[in-house]
């Protein structure tokens, strides 16, 4: 035992709880009082024996404490001096005289009184003592020297002390540490105690200074040593120059492959200049390796190389054939620029637009003219692209900088020919970073590629020998002075026949290869296709189709997988439509609108949307009002034209209508059309619109085995639309075979397939009087020559379309 505990004293003193400090007896602390409690608990210790006793708090950002947020030992000191600052707070300079344990404290007057007891304790001399004192005087000695910011004179004469408290406090408020740790060392009562974790302290802060100092060598070491290669490098250059013996570097090898790319005068010069640049830069220099890439990307690219292009035709016809089935306007395009090529000897590369639906191959459809090209082939998806500079790359100036996406494309193909497909070109967006289709303008156009200029390069480059292709769902997003560039080649949604064709062809076989079934397994028949195609999949591409081949594939698989593996044999699956009903569970859709009752203010319409062809039912209801016009369902600006269009036309034709002049007056319609969560835009549907609304005012059912499409005027002429063929094939897959068509779009008729036109009746009409007259269950009844009756026969109309409406 080299302690004893002596004596123990209790003293009621204010008590100040401090934040981020902890005060050691024997130590001179400054700080600043602020806080109104603290500042009561300080003039009540000044106007008595200026004691006072400090406890830290447990969290420095609480303002008020409460007595368990405050640590139960502190330190009992002497207010040394007191200075009121400008701002109202106090500055301090207290000396600690001892530490002291904290008995009760209570608020009084608005600050902490507490009651602390404080212990002596003495401690017994002798060689183990003397042999801690020096070992902590040695350490704090060493400390000291590693530490930059203690001064090593004065920190030596203050621990000059035999107390081994003093010693252990005064080496402890000096040490780096954190306030949980001082606190610690603060409840050490014992002094020898305290002294023993002050060494073991100082030897884990004195280790971590010798690792700071040893990786501050390592970083200075490792910065003189590239500063002696930069100085002996240099020396290397200058020795060999003076030998004129040449520099056999990296820069004779750069040298070498600018002069056999093949660039441009332009590039070549600039090329040049670059690598004098880099050859007169630093090593280790940043801006030595953002030329070094610069030099690689000017030498990635492809110059002069060029991929020898098939132009056979026969060979071109035969790869297309035996690739896709139908599309037969797509394959006839392609072989002319085939021909072209045959007798041109140097013709500009051709920019085409596939667009259709999706699932109808336009993707697959230029890996195709790739193959029957010879031509290598790259695919750049412009999906969600929205900032130019993935276009046209980012200028050098910017850290990481690299060529844009088309660079970067040509020198992945390395050729200076490839057939270059710009997927997804209308899924393109603009914002902050600028517009990439206003970009493109530059790239697609014949008349300025052959100079195309990348940010990064800042050199032209010729893109005249490339065979771009774009590919788009709709063009309506694509800007016009871009569409303008392209020939616009339109890929209609397939029939179920070419469905059948391109399954028997191309699908079975892939989605068998691909499950590893055979032949000898499973057999498609064309019932069981036929099936797949009206029954559970509705697109007007072959993409579900597809999947639900593999779906059946991978059932089959599962079954020989089972049979062998319990030593059964199995007989070979005949897919009939039986069996996919089977598999597939029941059908996902059915001829649903050729089945329905005809109904009042319900007319079968026909769209087109960026999936292909679809149906689209109009519905109208009246009902007393002031004749307001409501219209639901999402529509867009366009449709709700179309709507007001109808509406007037209807009034203009009341008297034919056999509807009162002023019927609207005592009425309200509100037009609906189903599906509310999807956007409908369009003037498309104006006929049945128009059909709609004549119907519910005159209680006249319409005809449920007839859909229309067609733009109305307000004078009721029906004019042209776009999309025929998708809309028919619509129609056709819903089982609807009669359908209304403006007349000025029987010059379409020849896109349409001829079993189409066979199997359907197509009404051609120039005016609203006629589709009313075909669509319409009867004739229209006459106006009655009373007016007011007439306003009272349309009021009815509309309380039993209702009462049809609520049944």
């Amino acid at each position: 035992m080299l302690t004893s505990k002596e004596k123990s004293e209790t003293k009621r003193l204010p008590m100040m709880p401090i934040r981020d400090v902890v005060i050691f007896p024997h130590m001179m602390t400054p700080f600043v009082v602020g806080r109104e409690s603290s500042v009561r608990a300080l003039e009540e210790a000044l106007s008595g024996d200026k004691k006072i006793f400090l406890a830290t708090q447990h969290d420095a950002s609480v303002d008020e404490p409460r007595p368990d947020e405050i640590y139960n030992v502190g330190t009992v000191a002497n207010i040394v001096q007191s200075l009121k600052l400008p701002d109202g707070n106090i500055k301090v300079l207290v000396e600690g005289v001892e530490r002291a344990k904290i008995v009760t404290v209570s608020e009084d007057e608005g600050f902490f009184r507490a009651v602390v007891k404080t212990f002596q304790f003495r401690v017994e001399s002798g060689p183990q003592l003397d042999a801690l004192l020096s070992r902590v005087t040695s350490l704090f000695e060493q400390y000291v020297k590693l530490s930059q910011n203690l001064n090593y004179e004065t920190m030596i004469a203050a621990i000059r002390v035999d107390d081994p408290g003093k010693l252990a406090d005064t080496v402890g408020a000096n040490l780096q540490l954190t306030i949980e740790e001082k606190q610690e060392l603060l409840e050490i009562f014992d002094p020898v105690d305290r002294l023993t974790r002050v060494a073991e302290m100082l030897d884990i802060e004195i280790e971590k200074l010798n690792m700071d100092r040893t990786i501050q060598g390592r970083v200075k070491r490792q910065m003189e040593k590239a500063q002696k290669e930069y100085y002996l490098n240099e020396k290397i250059k200058a020795i060999q120059k003076e030998l004129g013996r040449g520099e056999k570097s990296e820069i004779d090898e750069l040298k070498k492959k600018i002069d056999a790319a093949g660039m441009t005068k332009d590039a070549y010069e600039k090329a040049i200049a670059e690598l004098k640049r880099l050859e007169n830069m630093p090593p280790m220099s940043a801006e030595s390796t953002v030329s070094r890439n610069y030099l690689d990307w000017m030498l990635a690219v492809p110059w002069k190389k060029k991929t020898r292009e098939i132009r056979d035709l026969a060979h071109a016809q035969q790869v297309l054939e035996a690739d896709h089935y139908g599309l037969e306007k797509i394959k006839e395009r392609i072989l002319e620029f085939l021909a072209v090529r045959q007798l041109v000897k140097d013709p500009k590369g051709s920019i085409l637009c596939f667009v259709g639906p999706p699932g109808v191959g336009k993707t697959s459809l230029g890996m195709s003219i790739a193959k029957a090209t010879g031509r290598k082939f790259v695919r750049l998806s412009l999906g969600g692209v929205r900032d130019e500079a993935e276009i046209r790359g980012h200028r050098r100036t910017y850290i990481g900088a690299l060529p844009g996406q088309i660079l970067q494309m040509m020198k992945k193909a390395g050729t200076r020919n490839p057939v270059f497909m710009l997927d997804e070109i209308d899924k393109m967006s603009t914002d902050f970073r600028g517009d990439p289709s206003a970009a493109l303008l530059e790239v697609l156009d014949p008349e300025q590629n052959y100079m195309f200029m990348d940010h990064y390069l800042d050199v032209e480059y010729d893109l005249s020998q490339v065979f771009f292709i774009a590919t788009a769902n709709v063009l309506h997003t694509i800007p016009p002075a871009l569409q303008d560039r392209m020939e616009v080649i339109r890929l209609s949604g397939y029939t179920e026949l070419e469905k059948l064709e391109i399954a028997k062809r191309f699908l079975v076989p892939k989605q068998m290869r691909a499950t590893g079934v055979t032949e000898n397994e499973v057999v498609f028949e064309e019932s069981g296709l036929l099936e797949l195609i009206q029954f559970y999949t509705r697109e007007a591409g072959v993409r579900n189709l597809e999947r639900e081949i593999g779906n059946i594939c991978r059932k089959v698989a599962r079954r020989m997988v089972t049979a062998r593996a319990a030593k059964q044999t199995i007989e070979k699956v005949i897919v009939t439509p039986n069996v996919v009903n089977e598999m597939l569970g029941p059908q996902k859709f059915r001829m649903q609108y050729a089945e329905k009752k005809n109904q009042v203010g319900a007319t079968v319409g026909l769209a087109w949307t960026e999936l292909g062809g679809s149906i689209l039912e109009t519905e109208a209801a009246v009902m007393e009002g002031r004749g307001k016009l409501t219209t639901t369902g999402k529509l867009g600006d366009v449709m709700q034209e179309s709507a007001q269009a109808a509406m007037s036309y209807i009034r203009s034709r009341a008297a034919a209508l056999g509807l009162s002049r002023d019927f609207y007056r005592h009425l309200d319609i509100h037009l609906h059309v189903p599906e509310g969560a999807i956007p409908k835009d369009g003037p498309s549907a104006g006929i049945t619109i128009a059909t709609s609304i004549a119907s519910a005012l005159t209680g006249i059912p319409v005809r449920r085995d007839l859909a229309m499409t067609g733009e109305i005027t307000v004078r009721g002429h029906v004019l042209p639309i776009g999309g025929l063929k998708e809309k028919l094939l619509a129609a056709h897959r819903q089982g609807i075979m009669q359908i209304v068509l403006p007349k000025d779009n029987e010059k379409d008729l020849p896109d349409i397939p001829e079993y189409i036109r066979k199997d359907m009746k197509l009404y051609f009409v120039e005016s609203m009087d006629e589709v009313l007259k075909l669509a319409l269950e009867r004739e229209i009844e006459p106006l009655p020559l009373n007016p007011a009756a007439a306003t009272t026969q349309a009021v009815e109309i509309a309380q039993r379309n209702e009462e049809k409406l609520t049944h």
